[in-house]
């Protein structure tokens, strides 16, 4: 089964990045939705339709700026981003959990945010990372996958092969100023099925100028039409 993948999606531009980076995995045949995470019900029954409608026409633009009107969209109620998240994912059977980076952060580069950082450390899902202004260039293709792993998990390499042949891809074993997405791997000794990252992969996505998909130990994700 190909890849199926959740954009953690609240209308700003960062997770507009994310919203780009959702489409080309599923340019890569892989299978996407929306999410966004509500924090606590309104007392007042008519507040508290206003803002479940709200969370869904900030969905609905998602759909639009994609131009798929039919991709499913969840709008959870839970008091963590990420908690939430995890939970739709798990129910959904999801593998990959896409966010933008950090507010703020400096045009071309990738910082994950504190609901990103929560799931990196020790969750049991994939997470990707869009660079802050990657909707800009969202349109160019990708010619190089890297795949980095620090003691050779064949889920990372598996993953790029994977990717890059549904994108018309190299992969390549570093990545430079041309790598167009990087698969990391988690570092040696994490449990299977988690996410942890070694202080060297930690190093080697604030240096990235492209996005990056973090697997959990062990994890081998499938794209394109065989997937």
């Amino acid at each position: 089964m190909a890849a199926t993948i959740i954009v953690s999606y609240d209308g700003t531009e960062n997770d507009t990045d994310a919203l780009a980076l959702g489409r080309l995995f599923a340019g890569a045949g892989g299978s996407l939705a929306l999410a966004y995470v509500r924090h606590s019900v309104e007392v007042e029954s008519g507040r508290e339709r206003l803002a479940q409608h709200e969370a869904q026409e900030l969905l609905e633009t998602g759909a639009r700026w994609l131009g798929a009107a039919d991709v499913p969209r969840h709008v959870v109620l839970s008091a963590s981003t990420p908690e939430g998240l995890r939970e739709l994912a798990e129910r959904e059977g999801t593998d990959i959990i896409v966010f933008g980076s950090e507010y703020r952060t400096t045009p071309g580069h990738v910082a994950p945010g504190t609901s990103a950082q929560r799931l990196l450390e020790g969750g049991p899902l994939a997470v990707a990372l869009a660079p802050a202004g990657f909707r800009e260039h969202a349109g160019a293709g990708v010619e190089k996958v890297a795949a980095v792993s620090e003691e050779g998990d064949p889920g990372t390499q598996e993953t790029a092969e994977s990717i890059a042949a549904a994108l018309g891809a190299t992969v390549v074993s570093r990545a430079n100023g041309d790598t167009g997405l990087v698969v990391v791997g988690s570092k040696p000794g994490t449990a299977a099925g988690r996410v942890t990252l070694s202080a060297a992969a930690q190093y080697l996505i604030e240096m990235l100028r492209c996005p990056v998909l973090v697997l959990p130990h062990g994890v081998a994700l499938r794209f394109g039409a065989s997937g």
